[in-house]
């Protein structure tokens, strides 16, 4: 088995995971992950806890996934408390998974070399610059996200450890011809049926709920109204950009630095060619004969773009005459270029010139003579970059004052809001999960929720933002965790109670209506009776969104009806609907040939069917033990 995973760790699956884990981490900002918390955990596997504050940036990142995935739709989608409850279960269930995976890792003895980390460090894309590797880029990174060079070793070797599992489980699954034949027919299935939809929403009119049954159902169940912590900032944002430019820039200045980057303003010499190739390949003699008399035929006359159309071994140039477009130096073959930039005047033509593809006969169809950019030419760029050099200069003077006199006087950003000449601004009561900007930073929700800011009432040191832009401030109001009232949450409960009771009044009614089908009632006489319609569904895919959110994979769980004789169903959904269900015909996928696609996406969903076991077989060695977050998915 060690050898399996060692074998798989060293795969593109393996790379893939890793590179995913580590954008996720980069572009989070992996800081927040280190602090300290002292918070109840949000489970504790085998004894191992996974914090709330891990908990918190992990659900973040989910929901900024979310509204990345779904856009303007995302605002009415978390609306729904239901669905966000189980994004905050999905995150949940991730971390817990990691866990498993790691200490399994530990248990099988799962080690990663330092050569093996270091070389995975020099491939990290975040860490190069022109495609190289950067050591300052690097240094510059790790410390952005609040790692020294050990503890990135180590928490990067954790997370390639972990993945050899993972990789392990993708590559060693495999899919014969035989079970990709019987798995494409399946999903081709298709099936014709008749149905009424009983929907909760009919019965809920009628429902009724008592002010003891919310105070009941908040009384047992006051986990899920915990409020989060919440604070109001005062703070004073820096940026390089928005300073004004306090230093004209002089004529001097700008041609000194027009004169230090001349060499950017050349615009270097450029031809455009067409050329005819003779392929040398197999026969080198013939190949230079036959290019000599092509030349021969140019020189007595003859078009070159047609001699290229017809004679020319390159198959892509001989289609527009020839024309390679404009071609720079150090760009073709040397003895090509040469022959190519020896050209005087546009239609000149070469000799025949011998490269390592073959015979080439060179035409030059247009000339751009080396140029250089004038300084008023560039006044305008040279004037915008020593402007936003003298900014930045100021920039770092202002930085440097306002963390002076945000320290001299703790207790007020005024001072060092004046010195800076920047406004105090001020924030609404908001938690980790709802910053604005530019709070909704890692380091500055860290440094804004920490117990310095919070107890002891004093101005935070610079937070870095990003280049040239910092912020300073301080908790002008806290609000701590605590349990919401029943006045605010009675409209939510009575909402849940409601649904709940709609949804068992209508399961008891298809029941009571199944019944009457299983004793020899048709579709037709239920549906009258409640003054409904059947619906008919025909070629219905297992993918089909035409019928009720999940109807579709219910349907394909119906044994198939015998001959002349539906089979009749009862399915209920996880909105509370129920629809009745006649089955009429199940119709074959016919036999196709075997498509390399479909026997790729079978194995695929058959290594994810074998992960999913993989990791519920970890959780039933377990102990894990789930605690209540205090995670919400809107501010009420």
């Amino acid at each position: 088995m060690l050898e399996k995973i060692r074998e798989g760790s060293q795969g593109l699956t393996a790379k893939i995971i890793l590179g995913l884990v580590i954008l996720s981490f980069a572009l989070a900002g992996i800081g927040s992950y280190l602090g300290q918390a002292n918070d109840q955990p949000v489970a504790v596997v085998n004894g191992q806890k996974i914090s709330q504050t891990t908990f918190a940036r992990a659900y973040e990142n989910e929901r900024s996934r979310l509204e990345q995935q779904f856009g303007e739709y995302f605002t009415q989608i978390a609306s729904d408390p239901a669905y966000m409850a189980r994004v905050r279960e999905g995150v949940i269930d991730r971390l817990v998974q990691q866990e498993l995976q790691s200490q399994l890792a530990n248990e099988l003895g799962l080690r990663v070399s330092d050569a093996a980390i270091k070389e995975e460090i020099r491939t990290l894309p975040y860490f190069n610059i022109g495609g190289q590797f950067s050591n300052d880029r690097y240094l510059q990174v790790i410390r952005q996200m609040n790692f020294q060079p050990d503890t990135f070793r180590n928490y990067l070797r954790e997370e390639m450890t972990r993945s050899q599992l993972v990789s392990a489980v993708a590559a060693s699954d495999f899919a014969l011809p035989s079970e990709v034949v019987a798995t494409t027919q399946l999903q081709g299935q298709l099936r014709d049926l008749d149905y009424v939809l009983l929907t909760a929403e009919q019965v809920s009119q009628d429902i009724t709920i008592t002010d003891e049954e919310i105070s009941d159902y908040y009384t047992i169940n006051q986990s899920q109204f915990l409020s989060q912590e919440q604070v109001s900032l005062e703070y004073v944002e820096l940026k390089a950009d928005s300073i004004p430019v306090v230093k004209e820039v002089t004529e001097e200045e700008i041609t000194a630095l027009y004169n230090e980057n001349k060499a950017q303003y050349l615009e270097p010499e450029r031809r455009r060619v067409a050329h005819i190739l003779v392929d040398s390949s197999e026969d080198e003699a013939a190949a230079q004969e036959k290019a000599e008399a092509l030349l021969a035929r140019i020189k007595a006359g003859e078009e070159f773009a047609e001699l290229a159309q017809t004679e020319s071994d390159d198959v892509v140039s001989a289609e527009v005459g020839g024309d390679l477009d404009w071609i720079d130096r150090d760009m073709m073959d040397p003895a090509f270029e040469d022959a190519a930039f020896s050209l005087v005047a546009k239609n000149d033509v070469s000799e025949v010139v011998q490269s390592e593809f073959g015979f080439h006969i060179i035409k030059l169809t247009d000339l751009q003579v080396e140029q250089v950019k004038t300084l008023d030419d560039v006044r305008a760029e040279l004037v915008a970059r020593l402007e936003k050099e003298h900014k930045t200069e100021h920039f770092y003077e202002l930085q440097t004052r306002l963390a002076e006199l945000a320290f001299e006087v703790a207790d007020s950003l005024v001072e060092a809001a004046e010195a800076v000449e920047m406004p105090v601004q001020t924030t609404p009561l908001f938690s980790q999960l709802n910053a604005p900007a530019p709070i909704n930073n890692p380091s500055v929700l860290q440094t804004a929720f920490s117990v310095e800011l919070l107890e002891d009432k004093v101005n935070s040191e610079v937070i870095e933002l990003g280049n040239e832009h910092v912020i300073v401030m301080r908790v002008k109001e806290h609000k701590p965790a605590d349990t919401k009232s029943l006045a605010e949450v009675t409209e939510q409960i009575k909402a849940v109670l409601v649904k709940q009771k709609a949804s068992e009044l209508n399961a008891a009614r298809g029941e009571e209506l199944f019944a009457k089908l299983q004793a020899g009632s048709s579709l037709q006489d239920v549906a009258q009776e409640l003054t409904l319609n059947v619906e008919q569904a025909r070629d219905v895919k297992r993918n089909d969104y035409t019928l009720a959110p999940g109807m579709a994979k219910d349907v394909f769980q119906i044994s198939h009806p015998s001959e002349g004789q539906p089979t009749l169903e009862r399915i209920t959904l996880v909105n509370g609907d129920v629809a009745l269900v006649s089955l009429l015909a199940v119709k074959q996928a016919p036999t196709a040939e075997l498509d390399p696609r479909a026997k790729e996406n079978i194995t695929v969903e058959q290594i994810n069917r074998n992960y999913l076991v993989f990791v519920d077989a970890l959780k039933q060695k377990a102990e894990v033990k789930a605690a209540a977050t205090t995670v919400e998915a809107e501010q009420n």
